[in-house]
C-alpha cells in the first residue's frame, strides 16, 4: 500500500477519535447535570417555635435537603418530639441535635443552662439596662452604684460610687417574652436573666438587694476584660488635674490707714548779737 496514503489514514483516525471522544463528554456532562440529585429527608419546623417550647408531633415535619446533610441534623420525629428548644426555630429550618435540649430535661429556660452554669434574675426598670434592646444571646457589663458602707474621711466625701463588677456576661433570657411587639419593637421587661458561675450569682444576689444595678451592651466580639477603678460622684466635679475642685477667694482689700504728716518744730536762739535757728524733729518721729 501506497506510503502516503497509509499516513493520510492514520491522521484521520486520530482526528475522528478527537472528535468522538469530545462529543462524548458533552453530551456525558449534560447527562449527569440532567439526573436527579441524591437527596435526604430530615426533620424540620412546621412553624416558628419559640425558645423553651417542648416540641410535640404537631411543631414536626420533614423536607428533603439535596447534597450534604447538616452536621447532627434529625433524620425520625421521635427524636425530637419530647425535647425542649434552645433557640428559636422557623419554618422550614432544618432541626439540628444542637437546637434542641438534652432528652428528658424537657423545656423551659432551666434546659437552655449548660453545666455548672448558673441563670440569674436582675430586676431592671425601663430604664436600666437599655431594657427593651437586652435579647437572649447579646453580651452585657454589670454596674453597682451606691454609698459603700463604712465610708469614713475622704471617701464619704466622695458620694455615690459606681463600679464594675462584671463583665462580658451573657444575656440568658430578657422577661417571659422572647418576641417583639406588633409593631416589631422589642418589649421593655422588668427582669433580664444573666448567664453566671455560681460565684458571680452569689456576687449579683448580693448587689441586687443593697445597691442599684445596670446593664451595660457590648459588642459581643468584644471579650476582653478590663480593669475599671470606678467612679465617684465627687470625681465628676473635680478640677482638672483630678483632684477636689479648689474654690475661688476674693481677694479682700486692706484698708491703709494713712496718718496726717507731722511738721517739724524749729527754736530761735539769741546770744548777744548773734541769732540762730535750731529744728528739732516732732516726738512721734521720734518713735
Amino acid at each position: 500500500m501506497n506510503r502516503r496514503l497509509l499516513t493520510i489514514l492514520l491522521f484521520a483516525f486520530v482526528i475522528a477519535s478527537a472528535c468522538a471522544w469530545g462529543v462524548y463528554r458533552l453530551i456525558g456532562n449534560r447527562i449527569v447535570a440532567s439526573r436527579p440529585a441524591a437527596t435526604t429527608r430530615v426533620v424540620a419546623a412546621a412553624g416558628d417555635i419559640k425558645l423553651g417550647t417542648v416540641l410535640s408531633a404537631s411543631n414536626l415535619t420533614t423536607i428533603e435537603i439535596a447534597g450534604a446533610v447538616p452536621k447532627g441534623a434529625l433524620l425520625k420525629p421521635e427524636d425530637a418530639v419530647g425535647r425542649g428548644v434552645i433557640s428559636d426555630l422557623y419554618e422550614g429550618e432544618p432541626i439540628l441535635e444542637n437546637r434542641l435540649a438534652v432528652p428528658g430535661t424537657g423545656g423551659g429556660l432551666a434546659s437552655t443552662i449548660p453545666n455548672g452554669m448558673r441563670a440569674c434574675a436582675v430586676k431592671v426598670d425601663d430604664v436600666v439596662g437599655v431594657a427593651g434592646f437586652v435579647t437572649p444571646g447579646m453580651r452585657v457589663d454589670v454596674l453597682v452604684s451606691g454609698i459603700p458602707p463604712g465610708a469614713q474621711g475622704e471617701s464619704a466625701n466622695q458620694g455615690t460610687v459606681t463600679r464594675t463588677i462584671l463583665q462580658n456576661i451573657q444575656v440568658l433570657s430578657a422577661g417571659t417574652d422572647y418576641q417583639k411587639d406588633s409593631q416589631g419593637k422589642a418589649k421593655p421587661v422588668q427582669v433580664v436573666n444573666l448567664l453566671v458561675t455560681p460565684e458571680q450569682a452569689e456576687t449579683l444576689s448580693l448587689a441586687s438587694n443593697q445597691v442599684r444595678i445596670q446593664l451595660v451592651l457590648r459588642n459581643p466580639l468584644d471579650t476582653k476584660i478590663t480593669k475599671i477603678n470606678g467612679t465617684a460622684m465627687g470625681s465628676l466635679f473635680a478640677g482638672d488635674n483630678g483632684g477636689p475642685a479648689k474654690t475661688q477667694t476674693a481677694a479682700v482689700p486692706r484698708r491703709i490707714s494713712h496718718k496726717p504728716a507731722t511738721q517739724p518744730y524749729s527754736i530761735e536762739i539769741i546770744n548777744g548779737s548773734k541769732r540762730s535757728e535750731e529744728k528739732f524733729a516732732a516726738p512721734e518721729e521720734k518713735k
